[in-house]
């Protein structure tokens, strides 16, 4: 691994933390807000919102293995 290969996956990865910061910030606002609407609907919202968290550095992880 290069020096600016590194330092790109160093950004990529403070990017998508810093994104799902302000996601995991604002979630309970949002799950109460859906809550009200269904309970159901903000349960599904706050599993997708965990999950999504893992299935992006999942998907990043393995294009980095197949682009070498």
């Amino acid at each position: 691994m290069t020096n600016s290969s590194g330092r790109s996956a160093a950004i990529a990865a403070a990017l998508i933390m810093g994104g799902f910061m302000l996601l995991f910030f604002v979630m309970p606002s949002i799950m109460i807000w859906l809550g009200n609407i269904s309970p159901w609907i903000a349960g599904v919202f706050g599993l997708a919102a965990v999950l999504s968290f893992f299935l992006i550095f999942w998907l990043r992880a393995r294009h980095q293995r197949r682009k070498g």
